[in-house]
Order: structure tokens, then sequence, then C-alpha cells
């Protein structure tokens, strides 16, 4: 018994020793590798030397204001608590080490507090997109060395900051996004209304295309005021309706059960709090317009025709292309397609001053209007545009697609490239357009000159007549228009 305890212990000395020799050596190669890759980073050429990544989240936030071999080194990465008071010494940590420059991903809205700190105590942030800052495939991925990652990348320049506007445009973009989760919102309150109706066998939303319109709203404040009886809702109607009494009675003739009563109050309650909340939130936003308005004199704005749109219940309850023009200089409403809500929406998301973007191909790709060329070896593989969440091209291509029945030059672009495009590559060619015209108008000046739809097509047939005539000349002939008589002898073949 004793010789096999001898034995065992032996063994298991041998085992670790065995262990501390592997140990050892993978320490050694682990070192090695730190060094080879610290010497990697210090070859590359730092753009911004005074610079500082930090990796973004719920509860903490990494920062790294350093490359340094060790991982574990505390004094060039640390990490912080997301509370006010962590950010506050993520400040007084960035001044300590004389950052002047920061880099961090758009996580979630996790951002926005560090951000808008960072950008009020004077430092350059860059914002940038997730997929820019990708780990290398295959190494292992942790907050401590995503803030490092960050850093390298964003000390050599490899990485480009998000566009965003300046504050005050920033502040009019969240007042309409609210003002558009608003509308969202109400708008689901209507469903539940047409669902009471529908269960009460009230046919309201087949004999009325809208029925928040002005006769619907009527019957439904009758019906609950307690008034069943269809003949007397049908004479509600406004004398506009096309539909006649006899058709909408027969269509309110249902079975009024208390419960889906309950259920049609509470669901127009519900609205009704959302359109006063809407008129709340126009009133921020027309405050805010005049506080961007323009310090030089305007000429007065000329009149312009109200359309239909402008009475529904989601307009404003300002005058948004007058407040428009005092804060532009123009009216971007003159280009046929673009109504007061979407100049307002593309204000909101790329404000007035377009100079970052050096051209209006910059401000287009931006926008992901334009193809997206992907060409490798000769070959074009791919010529999509961009996908991606851009309120500002929605609006446009919302615009494009108004265009349908204009007599306009726009609206006889938009119907010539949907016949040879179709439909959904119509809408972005026309918003990609009407994106060009936008652009010019807001970075030089430029008005808007209205052109007619046979001027387009007499533009469009010129074009294509010069375009034949240089095809025939490459094929050795030529074209005369019908009734003109060449100069030249034709010569003839026997």
């Amino acid at each position: 018994m004793a010789v096999h305890g001898d034995k065992k212990a032996a063994e298991g000395q041998r085992q670790r020793q065995q262990y501390r020799q592997r140990k050892g050596r993978a320490e050694e190669d682990l070192a090695e590798r730190r060094q080879q890759e610290t010497q990697r980073v210090s070859v590359l050429p730092p753009v911004n030397s005074q610079a500082a990544g930090i990796d973004i989240g719920s509860r903490t936030h990494w920062v790294c204001v350093g490359y340094t071999a060790d991982p574990n080194d505390d004094q060039r990465i640390r990490e912080f608590s997301a509370y006010t008071d962590g950010l506050r010494s993520i400040v007084g940590y960035l001044r300590e080490y004389g950052v002047t420059t920061v880099a961090m991903e758009s996580t979630g809205i996790y951002w926005i507090p560090l951000f808008e700190l960072l950008e009020a105590e004077g430092f350059e942030v860059f914002l940038v997109d997730p997929s820019y800052t990708k780990q290398v495939r295959g190494r292992p991925k942790t907050d401590r060395r995503d803030c490092q990652w960050i850093y390298r990348l964003h000390s050599v320049g490899l990485l480009a900051a998000a566009y965003r506007p300046d504050a005050k445009t920033c502040v009019l973009r969240c007042f309409l996004r609210q003002r558009q989760s608003l509308i969202r919102y109400a708008a689901r309150h209507i469903q539940h209304m047409q669902k009471a109706l529908e269960q009460m066998n009230v046919k309201l939303t087949e004999a009325l295309s809208d029925i928040t319109g002005v006769t619907g709203l009527k019957i439904i404040r009758a019906i609950l005021r307690g008034v069943h009886n269809p003949r007397k809702l049908a004479r509600l109607r406004h004398r506009r309706c096309h539909k006649d009494e006899e058709e909408i009675a027969r269509a309110l003739d249902g079975n009024w059960r208390m419960e889906h009563l309950a259920a049609l109050e509470l669901a127009y309650q519900l609205w009704q709090t959302y359109q006063k909340k809407l008129d709340e939130v126009d009133a921020r936003i027309a405050k805010h317009l005049g506080v961007m308005k323009l310090e030089r004199a305007l000429p007065p704005l000329p009149e312009k025709k109200a359309n239909s749109h402008s009475l529904r219940h989601n307009a404003f309850r300002f005058e948004a292309r007058e407040a428009l023009y005092l804060v532009i200089g123009m009216d971007l409403t003159e280009i046929e397609g673009i109504s007061d809500s979407t100049a307002l929406t593309v204000l909101a998301e790329i404000g007035a001053d377009v100079s970052k973007f050096p051209t209006v191909k910059h401000f287009c790709s931006w926008l992901g209007l334009c193809p997206c060329l992907k060409k490798t070896g000769g070959k074009v593989k791919s010529s999509r545009t961009r996908r991606g969440v851009n309120r500002a091209a929605q609006a446009l291509r919302v615009a494009a697609n108004a265009l349908w029945n204009s007599r306009s030059a726009l609206g006889a672009y938009y119907r010539r490239m949907k016949s040879r495009l179709g439909a959904a590559m119509a809408v972005t060619a026309t918003a990609h357009k009407l994106a060009r015209l936008v652009y010019n108008a807001l970075k030089y000046g430029l008005p808007y000159v209205q052109k007619t739809q046979e001027e387009y097509e007499a533009i469009s047939k010129a074009r294509q007549i010069k375009a034949l005539q240089r095809r025939a000349r490459q094929l050795g002939f030529r074209i005369y228009a019908e009734g003109e008589v060449p100069n030249e002898p034709v010569a003839t073949t026997s």
C-alpha cells in the first residue's frame, strides 16, 4: 500500500510540473503575440493622437485612452458607471489624459446622455455606426476589448462620424418625432373604434371612407349620447358626403350591446386625448420654429391655395408653411409633391445648413436614394440602393408617390420611370430628383422653376431624337424628319 501511494504522489507531482511548463510556454507565447501586436499598432501613423474610445452600455461604459500590451492595465482602460456621477467622472478622466476627440458606438439610446455631456464640455465626439467598429472575426469579444478596438480605429483615422445636425435642429427633430409617434398611437384607437362598430354590426366603415371625418364624428358622438335610431343618425351626414341618407341609415342598423358601446366610448376618448396632445406638441414646434427663424428681413410669402390635406386631423395646428419660410428663407412647398409636412420633416432631419455634404452626390448617398455600386473583377455585382431607415428619405419617397396625378414635369418624369422600371424604383428615382432640388435650394438658394408636362415631353423628345441621330451616324446612316429634303444626294445601290 505504501509503494502504491508513493507512485500516485509521484505521478501527481509529474502532472503538476507538466502543467506549469505548459502554462509558462502559453504565457510566453501570449506575451510575444502582444508584443507583435503592439509593434503593428505603433507602425500605423496616428491621426488623432489625443483620442479615446468608449464602449457604451446600459449599466457601465468602458473607456480607453491609449493602447497598451497589458489587457489588465487599469490606467489606460477603465470602467465607469452609467449614472450621472459616472458620466462626470468620464469627463474628468478624459481631461486628465488630455483627450480632445472621442469615438463611441450608437448603441440604442444609451449613448445620448454621454454624447450630449461630452459635446457640451467641448469634446469632438464621433458617433459611429456599429458596423464600422466590428471586431476582427475570430478574436474574443469583451467590453474591455471593444473600447480598445474603437480607440485603435479612431486614433488612426479609420472611423467616420455619423451626420448629426446642430442643436436647434435636434430639438425640432425630437418634437417632430414625438408628433409622429402620437399620430401612430391615435391611429390604433381609430382601429379600436372600427372594431367596436363592426362588433355591433354597424357598417360605418363601409359607408364612409374615414370615420373621423365630419360625418363620422357626428354619428359617433350621437351614438355615445344614446341616439341609436338609424334614420336620425343618417340625418347627420354632411352635404358633401358621397353616400345618401338611405344607404347610411342601412349601414347604421346594428345591435347596440352595452360592452361594445363601452369599448367604442373608451377608444373615442383615447383618440380625443391624443388629438389634444397633438395640439400641445404643435404649439411647442411653432414656438421653437420662431426661435430658429432668420434674423434678416424677408419679402412677404405669397398666398397658396389650401388643399384638402390641410383640413385633416393630422395636419399642423399652425401655419407651418410660413414658419418654414422664415427659417429657411424660401418656400420649399413650391416644389411639386412636397407639402409643409414633408418640408418640415426634411428640415428636422438634416437642418437648414447642408454644408457638411460637399456635393449633392454626397447628400443623396447619405439619404440612400442613389445606387450603391458593388463592382469586382470588372463586373457589377449589385447596384441596389443602400438599405436603411432614413426619415428624410421616407418623406421624399412619400412626396414622390404623390406625383402620380401631377401635370407637372416631375409628374411626367415619375410616370415615365414607372413605365420603365416599375413602381418601387420609380418612387426612388423621383425621390432622388426631389433630393437634388432640395439640396440646391438649401445650399445655393436656387429657386425652383416650375415646368409643365408639355415642356418636359418636348425636352425628352429632343433628347431621344439626338440619341437616335448619334446612333445612326455611328452606323453610317442619317435620319431626316418627315417632309425634310436632304441637302446631299443619297447614294443608292443597284
